[in-house]
């Protein structure tokens, strides 16, 4: 499946002093393109989906954008406060985060959102599972601690006994058995790491200002780097280190001509990327990725004015196998579970699910066709279905999901309707409109992976 962007870089920059926008680097090309247009602003932190195929970040006037790289599409879901943590469901369907009080869960492909009450909740993210999430908020006596809790609102469990002032940039370890925080505030900061099974916690020596910012885990969860600013020459620079999440192990690797920077592993975890070029204090206009096994030889990769931000693509995961559908007659192709047989040329079917594909012929406008399949007399999709825009290959699509009270010899069926780029012909009729059954679990997955032939 060529649809994931793994080993390439996202970065926030205004390159030749316009607007801020969202750009990839692919370190096997050296290529680097434009992915947004006039979308980002100087605070934007593009953040990877777990399949790599959709980033998300808080651009122009605080809106929440999601960009999908397979289609170069991007849709405007909310707007919150900038330098809000965003978090991916595992699945990369939903983004968690906060607004006004509440944990916000967001399904990107539905388009519709839930949400958890939690005064002064800050950094909410994901647990590995996806059934539960992690976040700081304070305690009855006003102290903020770390806390979990599921993703439906119930049992809620502080996890920390913290008493000595506010934590900040909480983030899970990606096997989420370790969370980290530094604390009490910008001038000091100091990174702590817990143990969230134990509540155990341990402090990093971190470096000799004790200004450690940008701690983040690698993707063995077994290792820290951050940036901690020190005084060379009465200019400040960052040093990159790295330690053990259990503290004793600091080592450091490069040194950066920032008072601080963000960092990023690679997916394999041997490499680190961080900005440097800050001039006089300036914002930085380099990208350098140092390889852990050869820590000698620190190299350049983007020179571009000015950067604030990157994020190296995610690692790979194992996935359940799957196989491509090819269809010339629809003109459509797709990716769907391997174990599932073939029932007619437009079906298949498995124990958990199934599809069938056709097309619609119809010179109406898409809402009226989604509005007619929907609705239709035999109630397919119960008596409440829902139906949902989007745009799929960059093409006016609609999403139908069935109500609670469909038929249940439906098998939890929902759809798909999009348009065709081009008409197709099939026996001497003319379609407007591709549409796909599947069960609703494995729709979106399916849509995913969906491109015209």
């Amino acid at each position: 499946m060529n649809l994931t962007y793994h080993e390439a870089i996202l970065f926030n920059s205004n390159v030749g002093g316009g607007s801020y926008d969202i750009w990839l680097y692919q370190p096997f090309t050296g290529r680097t393109m434009k992915l947004t247009q006039n979308l980002g602003a100087e605070f934007s932190i593009p953040y990877w989906s777990p399949d790599a195929q959709s980033f998300t970040f808080i651009g122009k006037n605080n809106m929440v954008f999601v960009f999908n790289l397979n289609s170069r599409t991007w849709a405007q879901i909310d707007q919150i406060e900038p330098y809000t943590l965003l978090s991916w469901s595992p699945d990369s369907q939903y983004l968690a985060y906060v607004k006004s009080n509440r944990i916000v869960i967001y399904n990107i492909y539905a388009h519709t959102s839930g949400s958890i009450v939690q005064y002064g909740v800050t950094d909410v993210q994901w647990f590995p599972s996806g059934e539960a999430f992690l976040f700081a908020a304070p305690d009855e006596a006003g102290n903020t601690q770390l806390f979990k809790i599921n993703r439906d609102g119930m049992n809620k469990q502080q996890i920390t006994k913290n008493t000595e002032g506010p934590l900040h940039n909480v983030r899970i370890s990606p096997n989420g058995e370790f969370a980290l925080y530094t604390s009490p505030g910008a001038s000091i900061s100091l990174i702590t790491t817990v143990n969230l099974s134990t509540g155990v916690s341990y402090q990093l020596q971190g470096g000799p200002q004790a200004k450690n910012y940008f701690p983040e885990w690698s993707p063995d969860s077994s290792t820290i780097a951050y940036s901690a600013t020190d005084i060379v020459n009465n200019q400040y620079v960052s040093l990159i280190q790295t330690d053990s999440r259990v503290g004793g192990q600091q080592k450091t690797w490069a040194v950066s001509t920032c008072f601080s920077t963000p960092l990023s592993w690679s997916p394999d975890g041997k490499r680190l990327a961080y900005l440097s070029g800050c001039n006089n204090q300036e914002q930085a206009d380099e990208i350098w990725v140092i390889d852990l096994n050869s820590p000698n030889n620190p190299i350049k990769i983007v020179e571009a004015k000015w950067i604030t931000s990157l994020q190296w693509s995610p690692q790979a995961h194992d996935v359940e196998p799957y196989k491509l559908f090819l269809n010339q007659i629809y003109r459509v192709s797709f990716y769907y579970p391997q174990n599932w047989r073939k029932a007619t040329e437009e079906r298949f079917e498995g124990s958990d699910g199934f599809f069938q594909i056709s097309a619609i012929s119809s010179e109406e406008e898409i809402h009226a066709v989604c509005r007619a399949e929907a609705f239709h007399v035999l109630q397919p999709y119960g008596t409440n279905p829902r139906i949902f825009p989007a745009l799929v290959q960059a093409q006016e699509a609609c999403f139908i999901f069935p109500s609670e009270d469909q038929p249940e010899e439906m098998r939890n069926q929902a759809a798909l309707i999009v348009k065709y780029p081009v008409p197709v012909v099939i026996q001497g009729n003319t379609y407007s409109y591709f549409i796909l059954w599947a069960d609703q679990d494995h729709l979106i997955s399916l849509v995913k992976t969906l491109t015209f032939i």
